[in-house]
């Protein structure tokens, strides 16, 4: 009898227990720079499991992102082996763009909720964090470097989208066009259908963040050919539901959240974000 009874108890608490959780870091940070997202889930959500990874920390991070989804591939495999009831995915800065294809890349993810902390999601148009290490990089002229064979295999290069060189953009760029589904392939239908498996999309940006460059970026809107940022609802991404967008927004499964007044290196550090507006997904 006691035997039944506490596996009854064993069962019932992996059943309620939170789910874990797998934190992907921004670029050229590592695992250490997550610690504060990290502690804080741990205190207010006791007994969670968490991955924080320390993959392409560094220099490393300016790696190709198709290397980098690949990599990561494997400890989301790894993961949900062994946690198969469920997990959720959180990243920050590019490893929010990461985290992201990570996802579309594995059509058998088991992936509950997926956090966006700042990504660029519709791309990057602005260096004034690149200026750092890419010493005299204009933003007029980022595009020469970027869209060549070269740049293909520099992270911010496979998601710089330069709206005045969209004929490029599409020839050169290996990576954002196609997890965008702006360009087909023949993995355009698992890119949509992964991300409508899940249960919550939350995006999480802010007007004041002045390094993703447009800062609605981190919720799929963009500049036009103009120069005009466009709405996600009124770019061709959610109005043709590209990657699913629009029937997760109708099925109430994505979540736009903008919080003003928080730069872009303190998302991660600000333990009321993590209060507020991460916690409430992490079940």
């Amino acid at each position: 009898m006691w035997t039944r009874v506490f596996v009854l108890i064993t069962l019932l608490k992996y059943i309620y227990s939170y789910k874990p959780v797998i934190l992907i870091h921004g670029i050229l940070t590592g695992a250490h720079s997550m610690e504060i997202i990290k502690a804080r889930i741990e205190e207010k959500h006791p007994g969670t499991v968490i991955y924080n990874i320390d993959s392409f920390e560094g220099w490393s991070s300016l790696d190709n992102m198709w290397y980098q989804v690949q990599q990561i591939t494997e400890t989301l495999y790894n993961v949900t082996e062994e946690y198969p009831h469920g997990i959720h995915l959180l990243g920050y800065s590019q490893g929010a763009l990461l985290a992201r294809t990570v996802l579309q890349a594995n059509i058998d993810h088991k992936v509950h909720n997926f956090i966006s902390l700042s990504g660029p999601q519709a791309g990057q148009y602005g260096t004034q964090f690149l200026h750092l290490y890419f010493p005299g990089l204009a933003l007029e002229t980022a595009f020469e470097l970027f869209y060549s064979r070269v740049g293909q295999h520099i992270s911010v290069g496979n998601y710089w989208n330069d709206p005045y060189h969209q004929k490029l953009f599409l020839e050169y760029s290996n990576y954002l066009p196609y997890i965008n589904n702006e360009l087909p392939s023949n993995k355009s239908e698992d890119f949509k259908n992964a991300l409508l498996k899940l249960k919550k999309m939350v995006l999480i940006g802010g007007p004041d963040d002045n390094v993703i460059t447009p800062w609605q970026s981190s919720q799929f809107g963009f500049y036009n050919s103009n120069g005009t940022v466009v709405n996600f609802m009124n770019r061709e991404i959610y109005t043709e539901d590209k990657i699913g967008l629009k029937t997760l927004y109708d099925q109430k499964r994505l979540k736009i959240i903008t919080v003003p007044g928080i730069n872009h290196f303190q998302w991660h550090i600000n333990v009321s974000i993590v209060d507020n507006y991460i916690l409430p997904y992490l079940d």
